[in-house]
């Protein structure tokens, strides 16, 4: 099994290392895959690359690149954010929400975690510090700020009027999209001991579906906050603390009015948008999103191996097991073909088909953690070193 990140009552984050195991006082030995052997069908072009700041280092974080029109914008974790053009990387402006602590004292550190997010003439971003940005994304100045419930690992979401908080603490919390005032706040639980990262909402029909640490995904009404409906998918069980981990951490998928979640330790399940009733469920676990297209979910588990899936019984299509442990990123589509990076740098073209490798290359030695985005042609990655890559096929 691998595990990464846990949040523990009373501690800060702490990263469990390979080859070690606190609960069950037994060795847990996970080695990582070779790099696969891959014949590049094509060679991505990298179209340009930028330094956004000394990046998250080891620490976990959601910072990934954000863009509108013909903008990127991107966030270090000390609290610089920089918008950059999307033709050719260049920077437009830079701010840093670093605090200022004195004439001679080194700024106090953002400590980002959460974005970015753009919408609405604003970008959005969420910190371990429980403080909520909304910047101008014009010149980079501070629309609002606002206090959040708790840290902020999750992307802000915008829907309605709100920006979609969900912190570290099981709290969701609609704020004024414009004002950042906080209009609702439900509490959705958290157990003693829970992975440490939070599921984005999903938005559909008024709704927002989330996943909670508890195994249960939750259905809430946006203009009031009320909880519609509650479905569990994880059940916590085994004989350790890791093996009842159930978090739901991946961001629900809404689609043709099903909604598709997957928990950690637990199941894949399609679930009914009006009542939560789960339609199919397939025992599958994960905390990366994944990806839903053409009558296929595509996902990487908790292992590593990349997975396509049917939408309809979640029959398994394919699986790519050459990866096991690389530490890979959520999956992303691009130009019809899945693409994951990993914690050595490399990225992984892999064939929507039939799940074969179709192209590799190591871009960066500090790693990747989040996932590619698409920018309208180009694919862009952020580095756990602060650099962000642009590419095109």
């Amino acid at each position: 099994m691998e595990l990464r990140k846990i949040l523990l009552p009373g501690l800060i984050s702490v990263t469990l290392l390979s080859g070690c195991s606190w609960f069950s006082g037994e060795e847990d030995v996970v080695k990582m895959s070779p790099l696969p052997k891959v014949e590049n069908q094509f060679t991505p072009e990298k179209v340009w690359s930028t330094s956004v700041g000394d990046g998250v280092g080891d620490y976990y974080s959601n910072l990934h690149p954000g863009w509108s029109d013909s903008t990127v914008y991107a966030a270090e974790r000390f609290g610089v954010v920089k918008a950059l053009n999307a033709s050719d990387g260049k920077e437009l402006w830079k701010v840093d929400l670093s605090e200022k602590t004195g004439f001679f004292s080194k700024n106090l550190s953002a400590l980002l975690s959460g974005g970015v997010t753009v919408d609405g003439g604003h970008v959005y971003i969420g910190s371990e510090r429980a403080q909520v940005y909304a910047l101008n994304a014009n010149n980079g100045s501070i629309a609002w700020q606002t206090q959040a419930a708790g840290e902020v690992l999750s992307r802000p979401v915008v829907s309605d009027g709100l920006v979609l908080i969900h912190t570290s603490n099981g709290i969701l919390q609609g704020l004024d999209q414009s004002s950042g005032v906080v209009k609702w706040t439900v509490n959705l639980d958290v157990p003693s001991l829970s992975l440490r990262g939070e599921s984005a909402p999903a938005v559909a029909y008024g709704a927002a579906i989330v996943g909670g640490d508890s195994g249960r995904v939750s259905a809430v009404m946006l203009n009031q906050g009320q909880i519609i409906w509650q479905q569990r998918i994880s059940q916590p069980t085994g004989a350790t603390e890791i093996d009842r981990l159930a978090d739901v951490d991946t961001t629900p998928i809404v689609l043709n009015n099903v909604v598709y979640a997957l928990a950690y330790n637990g199941n894949l399940a399609a679930m009914d948008l009006r009542s939560g009733q789960i339609i199919w469920k397939r025992e599958i676990g994960s905390v990366h999103d994944m990806v839903i297209d053409a009558g296929h979910i595509y996902l990487v588990d908790q292992d590593d191996r990349v997975v396509a899936l049917s939408t309809e019984g979640g029959v398994t299509v394919w699986r790519q097991s050459e990866l096991l442990h690389r530490n890979l990123t959520s999956p992303v589509l691009y130009d019809g073909y899945l693409v994951v990076g990993d914690s050595e740098g490399y990225l992984h073209w892999i064939n929507t088909t039939d799940g074969r490798f179709v192209a590799q290359q190591k871009v960066d030695s500090s790693g990747f953690q989040t996932e590619p985005s698409v920018v309208g042609d180009k694919l862009l990655i952020q580095a756990k070193g602060g650099k962000v890559y642009a590419f095109t096929r």
